[in-house]
């Protein structure tokens, strides 16, 4: 590192306590308030060109005059000449300050600022002796005062929860941070132009529900004071985007917030981001298909290669991902063979004899098979694969296969011992649909708090004629997860939920 890329070591602030540091800051505003120079009252500030922008374009920009502004990372004077560098929106540049170059009070002024304060500045742009890009400083002006000083630059935030409770403090120290919502946005915004072009209408629907359904999870509850009534946070945008199927709207998907009343951990947050897509005439291999195009094709935009590092293991998500059926995978790795097993006794008893414990559910051969792959199976898949064949018993909303009643056709998409999406060819037998309603609301009865709720207005939308559907679900934060390589949902979500403090 050159000199100039030292940052300052303020051994004052050093040795003092917070409430002293915070002191001395606000005492410095107030002398440049007194003096008439408050930073709170400019209002805007005529950036010419951004640090990147220099850096990357340096011949274009040799001894021309340049407006930059940002925040102070790093402050070093020597005598009558200072270096410092200012952090923008798309990275960092060095700054030369001289007394004779700008004036007495602005250098002055210059001396007092803090490592944090935001500053813009007039000047040309050159390169030190050290091959530094710098901007030679001609005029300076304080935009904004920092009054709490940022995290020791070399350690960062070093309190892993701290990080998430005050993210605009982890986004000014870590480019790594910034660097993982840059891929959130990117990847969401590739999803949108793939759908797009396939023609695919993108909607908005109620997260606001009367009825909680679309899947099998424990729903946040809030009261509407004015209709007097219970209503629930969408656990799922399925059902309304299938309405719109009905309505004509071949092609349909958002991309939402879902809210789901369950546990916390490194892969769950109770509020999260999918996209579902709704496709008339097309079926689960349909969506097999696009999921395959848009995460590979994705890595491939966005990172420039198929291969990534997630969870200590490296993924290759070039195209061509494995597909298997959820009874060949459990022969493959637990050695049951469901599906030369008819009975239900008999299927129960072969899981129980694997050390499969149906934990309450219904002793079913379709349960019996779903633990197995669940408790056993999932995992062991760390290369992209697709697992297919669900049994109708965990699949309410999905067309059972015509071969045989007790699966669906629907998949679930694993990576690295994750579910990364979900997709069904879609039921659209009303009949059908209302039996498994009442089936769930059986269950719902017994006290299952995860199981669906009856909609009968869906189910008279679905006997107006609901063609043939592929319909896939992707979990947004968990591609986002391994595209930027992060082991924690809470690093890709900007502000996760948190427990209070004071609990």
């Amino acid at each position: 590192m050159s000199k100039e890329n030292k940052p300052e070591v303020n051994k004052q602030e050093q040795t003092q306590t917070l409430s002293e540091i915070l002191q001395v800051r606000r005492d410095k505003l107030k002398y440049f308030q007194d003096e008439g120079r408050d930073p709170f009252k400019q209002t805007r500030f005529d950036r010419t060109a951004w640090s990147a922008e220099i850096k990357n374009s340096y011949e274009e920009f040799e001894n021309k005059d340049v407006k930059v502004c940002g925040r102070i990372m790093a402050k070093r004077g020597m005598g009558k000449a200072i270096f410092c560098h200012i952090k923008d929106d798309r990275g960092q540049i060095q700054l030369y300050i001289r007394s004779d170059a700008v004036s007495e009070q602005e250098f002055k002024d210059f001396r007092k600022y803090d490592i944090g304060d935001i500053i813009g500045v007039e000047g040309y742009v050159f390169k030190t002796k050290t091959e530094e890009i710098t901007v030679h400083v001609s005029k300076v002006v304080l935009l904004s005062k920092s009054l709490r000083p940022l995290p020791e630059k070399f350690h960062g935030m070093t309190n892993i929860e701290l990080k998430y409770r005050q993210r605009y403090v982890d986004l000014i120290m870590s480019d790594e941070s910034r660097r993982n919502f840059e891929i959130r946005s990117k990847f969401i915004s590739y999803i949108r132009k793939y759908l797009d072009n396939r023609g695919y209408m993108e909607v908005e629907t109620p997260v606001l529900n009367s009825i909680s359904g679309g899947a099998t999870a424990r729903p946040f509850i809030t009261h509407h004071n004015t209709l007097d009534i219970d209503m629930f946070l969408r656990i799922a945008t399925e059902l309304n985007l299938k309405r719109l199927i009905v309505g004509g709207i071949e092609r349909v998907y958002e991309i939402g917030r879902i809210f789901r009343n369950e546990g916390m951990d490194t892969k769950h947050n109770p509020e999260f981001t999918t996209v579902e897509l709704y496709e008339a005439y097309g079926d689960m291999y349909t969506m097999m298909d696009i999921f395959e195009d848009i995460l590979s094709g994705a890595a491939n935009e966005i990172l420039g290669t198929y291969e990534v590092e997630w969870q200590g293991e490296t993924i290759d998500l070039s195209p061509g991902w494995k597909r298997m059926t959820m009874a060949e995978a459990v022969k493959e790795y637990v050695g049951i063979d469901f599906m030369a097993i008819s009975d239900d006794a008999e299927a129960v008893q072969a899981a129980k004899n694997a050390g499969i414990d149906l934990d309450g559910k219904d002793p079913t051969w379709g349960n019996a098979l779903y633990e197995s792959f669940d408790q056993k199976v999932e995992e062991k898949l760390v290369q992209p694969t697709f697992i297919t064949s669900h049994p109708v018993d965990v699949s309410p909303l999905a067309k059972k296969n015509p071969e045989d009643p007790r699966i669906t056709e629907r998949f679930e998409l694993f990576i690295c011992h994750s579910e990364m999406g979900n997709a069904f060819s879609e039921l659209n037998d009303p009949i059908d649909q209302l039996e498994r309603f009442q089936k769930q609301m059986e269950m719902r009865e017994k006290g299952d708090e995860e199981a669906g709720m009856m909609d009968e207005d869906y189910i008279n939308a679905m006997e107006y004629g609901m063609p043939p559907i592929g319909g896939l679900g992707i979990g947004i934060d968990r591609c986002v997860m391994l595209l930027s390589g992060c082991n924690s949902i809470r690093d890709v979500i900007l502000f996760p939920t948190m427990k209070p403090i004071n609990d």
